[in-house]
């Protein structure tokens, strides 16, 4: 498990293309049979990605935890985001097509992943949070996730938002969880930009073609740096950062939260005019 640790908005202003990759960006999260994890010290999220093919692959425990198994003070939220695939949580199968999201609470201790089919795999994005409480184990279809259509095609931000581990969804300790796939057409995502100090966020993009990219806006809102990211990347948003940005064509990501505010409205709104 690879370990980031938090960079001020002072180090952030100086820092290189490079660098700024290197600090915020999390590649290589989809690959064939393998679980990757990040633990940023963002609120202490472990952002996470895994493609099972030929193979059940399980959740470890990492050392790095110091503790009995992976949920023993966590809780974790699964998205998945290509063919159909089955969780397992102590002994309990959950299939998930695509957009369907499971959150596992605080005390599941065994946890893996398979596809229904090799030819057509699972692709499972992870956010995993610091628990104090155990809220129980629950699937939510995208068609229970009450989808809500924002924007408009003037200002190519025209939206489906699918929410599913948030105050009025799923219940959990601080983790806020869902996705959001832009129409044909739109580009522009999380308009107008925002803030919120109170959590950090992560975005997943996917549903991007091979030769397509998102340019994702970070930084304070008047010293914005960006980031060019492909399919299946993820980007560590600061809680003092924006993150929006636009693609050269129409995308989906998924957006994933945790920090000491729990409601998904609390936002501090930027005026687009005063960005710099």
């Amino acid at each position: 498990m690879e370990i980031r640790f938090q960079s001020s908005p002072k180090e952030t202003r100086g820092m290189t293309t490079e660098e700024i990759r290197a600090n915020y960006l999390v590649q290589e999260l989809m690959n064939a049979d393998t679980l990757k994890l990040v633990y940023s010290h963002y609120d202490r999220v472990i952002v996470g990605g895994v493609k099972p093919i030929e193979k059940t692959v399980e959740l470890p425990n990492e050392a790095e935890l110091r503790a009995s198994y992976f949920l023993e003070r966590r809780e974790l939220g699964i998205i998945n985001v290509a063919g159909a695939g089955i969780v397992i949580a102590d002994g309990v199968s959950y299939e998930l097509n695509k957009l369907d999201a499971l959150y596992l609470g605080k005390g599941t201790q065994s946890v893996s992943f398979s596809s229904v089919s090799k030819d057509a795999p699972a692709s499972f994005f992870l956010m995993s949070t610091t628990a104090h409480h155990t809220y129980p184990n629950r699937k939510m279809t995208k068609e229970e996730a009450s989808p809500v259509n924002l924007g408009e095609t003037a200002t190519a931000n025209k939206r489906t938002i699918y929410k599913y581990i948030h105050q009025d969804g799923i219940q959990s300790c601080q983790l806020v969880m869902g996705l959001t796939v832009l129409a044909e057409g739109s580009v522009w995502n999380s308009v107008p930009p925002h803030t919120h100090t109170r959590r950090m966020e992560v975005y997943f993009y996917f549903d991007l073609p091979e030769a397509h990219r998102v340019f994702h806006l970070m930084g304070e809102p008047q010293e914005t740096r960006h980031i060019v990211m492909a399919n299946n990347e993820a980007v560590i948003s600061p809680p003092w950062s924006v993150h929006c940005g636009p693609g050269t064509t129409n995308y989906a990501f998924i957006w994933a939260m945790a920090g000491e505010n729990y409601t998904f409205t609390d936002m501090d709104p930027v005026a687009i005019a005063e960005m710099k």
